[in-house]
This record gives C-alpha cells, sequence and structure tokens, in this order.
C-alpha cells in the first residue's frame, strides 16, 4: 500500500471526532494493511485462509520444513457444501472452536465450575443448527439472526446489539513493555542462528516493527516466543 499503518493511523486521529463510533478502531492502520492483503488473494477460501493463519508462509521461518497438509489446505477433507458461508462454517466448527475457543473458554469457565459454551454444543442442538436455512442465521448484515429473535422477547434490545467484546490481552503492549526484555532475549538474532530452528531474517523484521508501533506483530511473534520459551525449558530440564 501506498501509505504506512502509521500514516493512516495519524489520518484517523485527525478524523476521529468526525467519526461513528463503529469506526473508531485501535491501530487502523495495521487492520488496513491486513484488510489490504486478504482482499489480495485469489478466491474466498484463500482469504479465509489467511484470516486464520498467522505466518502465511511458515516454510520460509523454519529452516528445512514443509507445511503438512491439514483440512484447511486439502480440500478432500472439506465437507460437501454448496455455499462459501457454509464451508467456512464447517471448517470454523472442527477447528477453529475445538482447537481454540473450547480449549480457552473450558479451562476458564470450568475453574470455577461454570458452564458455559458447552450446552450449545449438545448434538441435537448442532444438528438442528445446520437443517436452518441460511437466511435464519445471518439476515440483513446481521448474524446469529434466530438467537437475536429469541432474545428480543426476554431481553430488551439494547443489551441484545451492544458491539462484541473479547477477551484478548495486550500482548502487543506487553511486548514493547514489561515483556520486552524477555522476547529480545529469546528471538536474539544469535541464538536463532545458533539454535538452527528458525531463519532470523523475518522474526527480526517482525520485532523491529513490532517494537517501533510501525505494525502489530504479536500473534506472530508469540508462536515463535512460545516455542523458544519451550525450548529453553527443555534445556534446564535436561
Amino acid at each position: 500500500m501506498a501509505f504506512s499503518p502509521a500514516s493512516w493511523d495519524c489520518a484517523f486521529r485527525l478524523l476521529e471526532p468526525l467519526l461513528p463510533t463503529r469506526l473508531k478502531q485501535r491501530l487502523p492502520g495495521d487492520k488496513i494493511h491486513k484488510l489490504a492483503e486478504i482482499l489480495a488473494v485469489e478466491n474466498p477460501e484463500a482469504m479465509y485462509r489467511g484470516l486464520v493463519s498467522h505466518w502465511k508462509h511458515p516454510a520460509s521461518v523454519v529452516l528445512g520444513s514443509q507445511e503438512p497438509a491439514t483440512v484447511l489446505t486439502d480440500r478432500n477433507q472439506w465437507a460437501n457444501l454448496p455455499d462459501f458461508t457454509q464451508r467456512m462454517m464447517y471448517l470454523d466448527m472442527i477447528t477453529y472452536l475445538p482447537d481454540d475457543i473450547l480449549v480457552k473458554v473450558d479451562r476458564a469457565c470450568m475453574g470455577v465450575s461454570l458452564e458455559s459454551r458447552v450446552p450449545f454444543l449438545d448434538h441435537r442442538v448442532v444438528e438442528f443448527a445446520w437443517r436452518l436455512p441460511l437466511s435464519m442465521k445471518v439476515r440483513n448484515g446481521k448474524g446469529k439472526w434466530i438467537l437475536r429473535q429469541v432474545l428480543y422477547q426476554y431481553v430488551p434490545p439494547e443489551l441484545v446489539e451492544r458491539p462484541k467484546m473479547g477477551f484478548g490481552v495486550p500482548i502487543d503492549a506487553w511486548l514493547r513493555g514489561p515483556l520486552r526484555d524477555w522476547a529480545e532475549n529469546l528471538l536474539g538474532e544469535k541464538r536463532l542462528r545458533e539454535e538452527g530452528f528458525f531463519n532470523p531474517a523475518p522474526i527480526r523484521e517482525k520485532w523491529r516493527e513490532h517494537l517501533t508501533g510501525k505494525r502489530n506483530w504479536q500473534h506472530y511473534l508469540w508462536d515463535i516466543l512460545m516455542f523458544q520459551a519451550w525450548l529453553e525449558k527443555q534445556r534446564r530440564v535436561s
């Protein structure tokens, strides 16, 4: 893109008093660059894969590696669904749901003996949901349409229509602040080169851009940091 993320951030700061709440974003420049990367893909399936991936070319980061075939890359493993939205819902259900959402939610909720998302995963509820036409799930640009209709009978609309709020932690700020020295030690170029697992160049480039605020590479860097922290622990144990 012609403008850097920092330039977009500056423009948004100038326009912020005029923007509606839904357009006010944290790090808008970084989000615009990510959107541009996604829109440049050749088909909707590649767009989905880009959205759920961190390192787009992992073989260029992990030395001597080749990305194995997975359900995300092997279309023969996909359900025979005619609609792109349904295909993505299916992939979410067999990958993102069990490998990410449920891992985190179950760990947090069961720690205090709280049932959370699991009742919605009763096989009868899932089977019923898949039998519903897509128009009852997404309508007029809004998702979870049929659930909203049920909630409207019991809950005031202003409580239903609030903006979605996630549970993300500010890893980006932590890596620039209290975790900076820890991360720098694990991501040191000499260390990466001597260990022989990673190509230091793309990692160091993203680390520099992250520290300067040029881009937010928190998830990319966290992937590497978790492996590096694990490797260091293994060495101490042995």
